[in-house]
């Protein structure tokens, strides 16, 4: 069965940090674009970051740029997404995809929820 199970994410003061997991299971990742977004309720879906197949280039949306670093381990079939000086409007459910934003389709991973609060 193919799927994208995330782990990570919770509750975090702001300036902290937190890494967000997406584990491959049925597919390997290294063959796709994989894609970070995130989500606040009654906003569209914003894409986040992205780490392309091949050449591991990286983007990252201007709001998270210089604090969030994604990243993949292929031993572990696992994306990463290293969030750092987080920030109250950081808050939302954030997924992962083997899309990057702009694009459609993909596999998408079930969500995690990532609240930063005082």
């Amino acid at each position: 069965q193919v799927q994208l199970v995330q782990s990570g994410g919770g509750l975090v003061q702001p300036g902290g940090s937190l890494r967000l997991s997406c584990a491959g299971s049925g597919f390997t990742l290294d063959y796709y674009d994989m894609g970070w977004f995130r989500q606040v309720p009654g906003k569209e879906r914003e894409g986040i970051s992205c780490i392309s197949s091949g050449d591991d280039n990286t983007y990252y949306t201007d709001s998270v740029k210089g604090r969030f670093t994604i990243s993949r381990d292929s031993a572990k079939n696992t994306v990463y997404l290293q969030m750092s000086g987080l920030k109250l409007e950081d808050s939302a459910v954030y997924y992962c995809a083997t899309v990057c934003p702009g694009y459609a389709g993909g596999y998408w991973g079930q969500g995690t929820q990532v609240t930063v609060s005082s």
